[in-house]
C-alpha cells in the first residue's frame, strides 16, 4: 500500500535545529502546522524558495535580498506586504544569514501563529538542506513483498510466489558477496521523479528467514559488509514457475524483459523460470550485468539480430 506522509513544523525544527543552527524566534503556537506529500505535489506551491507574493511557499526562506526589499518599503507598504505574506498558507519562515528580523515580521508571525526561525547559514545552503530533508520525509511510500538486495552495486528486488525460493536465493547471493537490504517487506520511497529508494522496516532489519533454518541475523553471520540500510531500486527479478513462461524457459537463459510501475515509476523487470538444476544466483547476476549493459546502450539482442541480418545479406 502507499501512503501520503506528513511532517510537522515542530518535527522539522527538532530534526534540523542543530545542523542548520536554527533558533525559534516567534510563532511557537503554530508548531503543529504540517507539510504533506500532497502539498509538495501541487504545482502552484513551491516547497522552498525566495519571497514571492504571487505563488505562496510552504516554507519561506528570507535572506538579505528579501529583507532589504522589505526594509525599503514605506511603513504602509511594509504592513501590506507582511499581511499578504502571512495570509498565505505558510508552514514556516526561516530568516537566513543571521539577519535582524524586522519587528513587523515578528509581530506578523505571532499574530498568525506562523513559526519563524533564524539561522546564520546562507539562503542557498538552507534551501538545499531543507529541500533534501523534506524530500526524504515527505516522499510517497509503498510497502511491497519481496527480498531487496544490492547485487553488483545495483538495487534488485526479488519477487515471486510464497515458497518459490526467494530467501534461499537471497542467502546464496549474500554468500557470493552481495548485500541484503530487506527481507519479506520493502519500504519504497518516491524520492525523485524517476527514483525509488528501498529501505527495510526497523523491526526486521538485518534478518532473513529461510525455510528449514529459521530466522538468520545476516549482520552477525556474515559481517557489516553483508547488509546495507538503503538502496535505489533499479531492477525487479520475478521468480516464476516454468509453465508461466512456457517450456522454452527450461532450455535456455530466456529472461523475459518488461517493466513494473511502482508509485508512477517504471522499473525494468525480468522473469526467471525456477526449475531443478538451475543456478538462480548466477542467473540473477547475469540479469544484473545485462541490465547494466543496456543502460550503457549495449543491447545483446539487437547485436545478435544485426549479426544475423549481416550473415543473411552476405549469403544472398
Amino acid at each position: 500500500m502507499d501512503a501520503c506522509t506528513q511532517v510537522s513544523v515542530e518535527s522539522l525544527f527538532r530534526d534540523m535545529a542543530e545542523p542548520l543552527t536554527l533558533r525559534w524566534a516567534a510563532g511557537r503556537t503554530g508548531a503543529g502546522r504540517t507539510l504533506s506529500c500532497e502539498t509538495i505535489q501541487q504545482p502552484s506551491l513551491a516547497l522552498i524558495g525566495h519571497l514571492n507574493f504571487v505563488h505562496p511557499n510552504r516554507v519561506q526562506v528570507l535572506g538579505s535580498a528579501e529583507l532589504g526589499y522589505l526594509r525599503g518599503l514605506t511603513p504602509s507598504a511594509l504592513q501590506d506586504a507582511i499581511t499578504q505574506l502571512f495570509s498565505d498558507e505558510l508552514a514556516a519562515i526561516v530568516v537566513s544569514e543571521a539577519e535582524a528580523v524586522p519587528e513587523a515580521l515578528l509581530e506578523g508571525a505571532e499574530r498568525s501563529a506562523t513559526p519563524l526561525f533564524t539561522s546564520p547559514l546562507a539562503s542557498p545552503v538552507l534551501m538545499s538542506r531543507l529541500g533534501h530533508y523534506l524530500t526524504q520525509r515527505l516522499a510517497e511510500v509503498e510497502s511491497i513483498h519481496g527480498v531487496f538486495l544490492e547485487v553488483l552495486g545495483t538495487g534488485v528486488l526479488i519477487k515471486g510466489d510464497a515458497g518459490v525460493g526467494k530467501s534461499e536465493l537471497a542467502l546464496e547471493l549474500i554468500t557470493r558477496g552481495h548485500r541484503l537490504v530487506a527481507d519479506d517487506v520493502v519500504d519504497l520511497k518516491h524520492v525523485a521523479p524517476d527514483t525509488l529508494e528501498g529501505t527495510c522496516p526497523a523491526l526486521i532489519r538485518d534478518f532473513l528467514e529461510v525455510r528449514g533454518l529459521g530466522v538468520l541475523n545476516i549482520r552477525f553471520l556474515f559481517g557489516e559488509m553483508a547488509v546495507k540500510t538503503q538502496k535505489n531500486l533499479k531492477l525487479i527479478v520475478e521468480l516464476v514457475h516454468p509453465q508461466e513462461v512456457g517450456e522454452v524457459g527450461l532450455n535456455r537463459l530466456d529472461m523475459v524483459a518488461s517493466t513494473e510501475t511502482i508509485l508512477g515509476v517504471a522499473i525494468p523487470k525480468v522473469r526467471i523460470p525456477v526449475a531443478a538444476g538451475r543456478n538462480l544466483a548466477v542467473l540473477v547476476e547475469v540479469a544484473v550485468r545485462n541490465h547494466i549493459l543496456k543502460r550503457r546502450g549495449i543491447n545483446p539482442v539487437e547485436q545478435f539480430i544485426k549479426r544475423q541480418q549481416a550473415a543473411i545479406e552476405g549469403n544472398a
